[in-house]
């Protein structure tokens, strides 16, 4: 007979979490909502998901399946203690003990909730007392809180997660749970639950080269959503499975299965699994998107104090081919229309044309800067701008001398060969050679050229990982990203005013355990501006809209109209600029000003607001594609993005459903000669309609705010 269980309540923030306590089950995560709402409280005796899920092995699973559900050692945990108390951050803090009696295995889970963030970030620390375990899979979280939180079923949600590849980023898809492959099996005639699941898996260290760590389960009548993200900057893996009794959610870094990943537990040595965020919503997909960027808000080590605009030589202009002759000009039409920092990029280092592979010393080339590169440097700084280079750190090509200096320990190994990728080496920051050498070469650029700007980019994938010193490969990798992130605290510790891109051929490592350190981050590499609108568009489901660079590469050949669609792609993020300025006549140059103006205008109101997507997030961009930033304070503040494809309708209809029964103004306010365009608000309905006359590709930026 079972035991009669309890239940603990525990409010942090914005978000009120309820759990089963009993002396003969595991603690389960059975209620997950927004503080201050109400609803049916939860059973404590309820037949849920357990908190943790830890596969061992020589433990393994009952029944066994491909499921990070079913743990032995996790149906064995039982609850030993919970405390309350304040984190050092400020943030509350809950902390709940479990034990497994037969393995002796501890599991700890802890919650944190910003006082101003309607979300909890979660882990898992695991600790043994006895022999020595091998743990071959950790859940930072499990729960399946957000079907008797809403009292549907899993017929009722639809699952949205995003898929991402190089120069193809942030394409979501929207699936209701039965067709994503929950399949209806009928468990009480089968006394077992069901097998199947629904699993997205990143794999080595592009932590979304493939998919994104970040999904959302939502009811289909839009009363109730449930929305996360992975905070890792490697391998991870999530999955949505049906239980015989509801369903859960199981949020996991890198595995055995998946990643080559396993983790010796016993005393003295345990193991933390990576954080999560869960930010749940009493309504749909855009409000649960927006918990998520405030609680993204609330994990940023620093805030500079102001956001600048950057001009980066690459994208459609230099493409790793900088000089000294090239690049005095483009600095002073930066300069000219306003940006903030000039950034060279990929090619300062580079003698021979050949530098792919040589990377690594990070030296200035002689022949591409006769003068110098601090002659490059000292015009930036000259025109009132600060000077950027693009960096590379985790690697060294295989031509570079470093790659015969540096202790082969520096480096990834497998089996005792390095590991070798696209033509380069890959440092294990674990090793006081590796971190010594990127201090080295960060500092002397500072000092040397005062550098207050990087670019740091990833372009390679080295597998598995390094199984160094008998390790499993998975095992390497991820303390090797942890490694990183320490040297990424201390540089920013030692230097604070320095600001730092994240990049990884685009937005193939666009996650927030690197985002909560980092500045900016590059959306994408994609060269084709017609096809950057929907890359764009969606990027704010996935990073802070004050983090998105999105590039801006007006062209001289280009119509005002084509470059108006390419400047606006940048407007409402952070506006990235690049393109030939220098050629440009002085109607083109007034046009990029005025993009720069408006940007540096809307950044305060960018910095706080909620993404929203008038024709969705999902389900494909069509020949229009919107997005929408609205105040998370005021109803009225509200701004939209619309991109006018080839062969796209001459009108477009866009729901602004939060502003619905307010009389309202809309305002072009880029470009302020938009010739061709109309623009009325429908109250009544809630509705934006939006025509072009102008012949596309062309794009706008609309105000909607009050009629006064």
């Amino acid at each position: 007979m079972r035991s009669t269980g309890e239940l603990l309540t525990w409010t942090g923030g914005g978000v009120e979490l309820t759990f089963g306590i009993a002396a003969d089950r595991p603690v389960r995560l059975l209620s997950l909502r927004p503080a201050g709402t109400r609803g049916a409280p939860p059973s404590a005796d309820a037949d849920a998901a357990p908190l943790v899920e830890i596969q061992v092995l020589g433990q393994g699973r009952f029944p066994g399946s491909h499921r990070y559900a079913d743990t032995t050692v996790g149906a064995r945990l039982r609850h030993t203690g919970h405390t309350r108390s304040a984190a050092p951050d400020g943030s509350a803090e809950l902390r709940i003990s479990q034990r497994d009696e037969t393995s002796g295995l501890t599991a700890t889970s802890v919650f944190r909730a910003s006082t101003s963030s309607p979300a909890v970030r979660a882990w898992t620390e695991i600790r043994a007392a006895g022999e020595k375990l091998t743990v071959q899979a950790v859940t930072s979280v499990c729960t399946g809180a957000f079907l008797p939180d809403s009292g549907l079923g899993v017929d009722d949600f639809d699952l949205v997660h995003g898929d991402s590849d190089w120069v193809a980023e942030n394409r979501w898809h929207r699936t209701p749970l039965r067709d994503a492959g929950l399949a209806a099996m009928d468990p009480v005639v089968h006394h077992h639950a069901p097998r199947s699941r629904f699993a997205l898996t990143s794999r080595s260290s592009w932590s979304t080269g493939e998919h994104l760590p970040t999904g959302a389960l939502v009811a289909r009548d839009g009363s109730w959503a449930l929305a996360w993200q992975i905070e890792h900057n490697g391998a991870w893996h999530w999955e949505v499975g049906e239980r015989r009794h509801g369903a859960y959610l199981a949020l996991l870094g890198p595995t055995d299965t998946e990643h080559q990943w396993s983790a010796d537990i016993r005393p003295g040595h345990g193991f933390t699994s990576v954080p999560v965020s869960l930010a749940v919503t009493a309504g749909g997909l855009d409000e649960a998107v927006g918990a998520l960027t405030v609680q993204r808000r609330t994990l940023l080590r620093s805030r500079p104090r102001k956001l600048p605009v950057i001009f980066n030589d690459y994208m459609n202009t230099l493409m790793g081919d900088p000089t000294t002759a090239r690049l005095l000009p483009l600095i002073d039409a930066a300069a000219d229309v306003g940006a903030d920092v000039f950034c060279v990029d990929a090619g300062w280092y580079d003698e021979d044309g050949s530098w792919w592979d040589s990377v690594g010393e990070w030296q200035p080339s002689a022949t591409r800067f006769p003068g110098g590169l601090g002659q490059v440097m000292d015009r930036v700084r000259e025109r009132c701008m600060v000077p950027g280079l693009w960096l590379e750190p985790e690697v060294i090509g295989v031509r570079s001398p470093l790659a015969g200096t540096l202790p082969d320990e520096a480096f990834f190994q497998r089996g005792g060969t390095r590991v070798t990728e696209h033509g380069r080496h890959h440092l294990d920051l674990r090793h006081p050679a590796a971190r010594a050498h990127l201090d080295e070469v960060v500092d002397r650029l500072m000092a040397e050229f005062g550098i207050g700007y990087f670019k740091f980019d990833y372009n390679i994938m080295p597998g598995p990982g390094t199984d160094l010193a008998g390790i499993a490969p998975g095992t390497g990798l991820l303390e090797h990203n942890r490694a990183y992130l320490d040297w990424l605290d201390a540089l920013v510790d030692r230097h604070p005013g320095l600001l730092i891109e994240n990049c990884a051929s685009g937005a193939m490592r666009m996650d927030y355990a690197l985002l909560s350190r980092l500045h900016l981050q590059s959306t994408s590499d994609q060269q084709n501006p017609l096809l950057y609108p929907p890359i764009a568009a969606a990027a704010p489901a996935s990073v802070l809209p004050e983090q998105c660079g999105n590039w801006a590469y007006a062209q001289p050949e280009m119509s005002p109209e084509e470059s108006a669609f390419t400047l606006a792609t940048g407007v409402l993020g952070r506006l990235y600029l690049s393109g030939h300025l220098n050629r440009m006549s002085p109607a083109q140059m007034d046009l990029v000003r005025e993009a720069v103006a408006v940007h540096r205008e809307v950044l305060p109101f960018v910095a706080s607001a909620l993404p929203f997507w008038p024709r969705g997030l999902t389900g494909g961009s069509g020949d229009w594609v919107s997005t929408g930033l609205r105040s998370a304070e005021s109803p009225y503040e509200t701004l939209l993005t619309v991109w006018r494809l080839p062969g796209a309708a001459d009108q477009v209809l866009l729901p602004v459903p939060h502003l619905q029964g307010r009389g309202l103004r809309p305002e072009i306010v880029f470009p302020a000669a938009a010739t061709g365009w109309s623009a009325d608000w429908d109250a009544t309905r809630g509705v934006l309609r939006l025509g072009s006359a102008a012949q596309a590709p062309t794009a706008c930026v609309v105000r909607l705010g009050p009629d006064h």
